[in-house]
């Protein structure tokens, strides 16, 4: 393997026919230039943060006169002060890599390092000051130090929402050549493809040991991708695809020195070279990187199906499911008056709903349909050709009433089940119950929604509601099962709550 690298499939060689670097002459692909723009924009957003946040807290703490000064060996104004602590925040910032490609734009890494480099940065003008007895006032870095930090994750997360806003338009993505096996690139590419905000996009495949030619990728939909063998060198590779990022996903065709290679290779040109082990739907908390033997390996944790039944999620649903019934008592009472009112039948709607471990139980809703929809539901799933799917939905359902619309859109409808929450029969956050009939078409996969309480929310409902088609929400919510976590609960009601206001995939 390693001979076909190095003399078919490695591009430049060197007089002894090793592997040599590539160069810029070699490689006509640099750093995308919207990388280069943002980096810009997001050190420009820094410095009008930090500067702000400086003249903020001198005015907040001493109005705008600048005639005060500290007290000390380094006898200075406070807006002088002001000045020193920008730039050594500044480079504190540099200094901890915050604007490094590699982290910008996504993951909590961003913000992590931000926050270290805020941290450490104070912390050393505390031991300055203690060690020289310079006096400065403590309401003034009280001030500067969180409305600063806070000031600083917010710019980061504007331009987040910017840049992914683009990459849902397509734009700002950059190219990926996969080097491995085509099944495996396949998989990367249609999951890369499903998560288009990772700002990544297949554009070619390179498998160095094959040397059949460049084909069509027939299994991606409405996409040409290219895939090579050792008909192209690794250089003509990269060139074909105009791609900026290389991912390993199978090593065994390259070798068992054939990634070394590889970085040999890519010393000094702008291509960011990453290995992917092929390990999808496990949260960061559940990797561990373990050295053995100077040889990286991943310790993969058991799903957390305990946790997510543990006591502290379980005293956490019921004190704010109290807390939201006693804040939404008017609209709950406002809503149940509006369905009296406007059709005959009951105010609340009783289903049978499966819950943990296969438990039945009655969910409760306002009634947002006429008096025997439920009769009228396999003809209409019949009609839109879903009956096969575990997903009783109906589109543009003809059975919802003029005021269950309104309740649907905005989720009022589903306020009652506060009541199965505080009972235990569901939690705030969790897989949607389903119907028996839903239930007996799970295959063992689905199965696994049932290791815990069904949720009035999840990940699948915040990531598109109704839009999804089934394969990515059972998907979205064996994820959720598998890797819970009570500070993921938190961000999921927190996504809800916008979702809900934004009316996102509702009928």
């Amino acid at each position: 393997m390693t001979d076909i690298l190095r003399n078919e499939g490695a591009g430049t060689h060197d007089s002894d026919g090793h592997s040599a670097a590539l160069t810029p002459s070699d490689v006509s692909i640099s750093r995308a230039p919207w990388q280069k723009f943002y980096a810009r924009g997001v050190l420009l957003t820094d410095l009008a943060v930090l500067a702000i946040t400086s003249v903020a807290a001198q005015v907040w703490r001493f109005g705008t006169s600048s005639s005060v000064t500290t007290h000390g060996p380094f006898h200075m104004s406070y807006t002088e002060l002001s000045g020193v602590i920008v730039v050594m925040w500044w480079i504190s910032l540099q200094l901890f890599q915050t604007r490094d490609p590699r982290i910008l734009g996504d993951g909590p890494d961003e913000y992590a390092r931000i926050t270290r480099a805020t941290v450490l940065m104070f912390g050393w003008l505390a031991i300055v000051s203690l060690m020289f007895k310079w006096d400065m006032s403590r309401g003034f870095l009280a001030i500067a130090f969180p409305l600063g930090l806070v000031g600083l994750l917010i710019g980061r997360k504007i331009w987040r929402v910017w840049l992914r806003g683009q990459r849902r338009h397509g734009r700002h993505l950059s190219n990926v050549l996969v080097v491995g096996g085509q099944r495996s690139a396949q998989d990367i590419a249609l999951w890369l493809a499903r998560h288009q905000e990772s700002g990544l996009r297949v554009t070619g495949v390179w498998v160095p040991d094959s040397p059949g030619t460049e084909r069509a990728w027939l299994d991606m939909p409405n996409e040409f991708i290219p895939i090579m063998g050792t008909d192209r060198t690794f250089a003509g590779a990269i060139e074909v695809a105009h791609a900026n990022t290389v991912i390993v996903t199978d090593t065994e065709h390259l070798g068992p020195t054939g990634l070394r290679e590889l970085t040999w290779q890519l010393e000094g040109v702008a291509i960011d070279l990453m290995v992917s082990p092929n390990v999808m739907d496990f949260s960061d908390a559940r990797i561990h990187m373990r050295a053995v033997a100077s040889m990286p390996l991943l310790h993969l944790e058991e799903p957390q199906y305990a946790g997510a039944g543990a006591w502290p999620k379980a005293l956490f649903d019921r004190v704010f499911a109290v807390l939201v019934l006693v804040v939404a008592s008017p609209l709950l009472l406002c809503a149940a008056v509006a369905v009296k009112l406007t059709s005959a039948g009951p105010v609340l709607f009783r289903q049978p709903r499966i819950g943990i471990d296969g438990s039945p139980f009655n969910v409760l809703k306002f009634r947002t349909m006429r008096v025997g929809a439920d009769d009228e539901l396999a003809g209409l799933i019949a009609a839109q050709g879903t009956s096969g799917t575990p997903l009783f939905k109906v589109k543009n359902d003809p059975r919802v009433t003029r005021i269950g619309t309104f309740l649907r859109r905005f989720s009022i409808d589903e306020l009652p089940q506060l009541l199965n929450v505080i009972r235990g029969e569901m939690s705030l956050v969790g897989p949607r119950p389903q119907r028996a009939a839903e239930v007996e078409l799970y295959d063992h996969h689905a199965l696994r929604r049932l290791r815990v309480r069904p949720g009035m929310t999840g990940l699948w409902q915040v990531s598109g509601r109704s839009d999804l088609e089934w394969d990515d929400a059972i998907r979205l919510d064996t994820y959720y099962v598998e890797n819970w976590s009570l500070m993921g609960d938190i961000v999921i009601l927190w996504r809800t709550i916008r979702a809900v206001f934004a009316s996102t995939g509702a009928y």
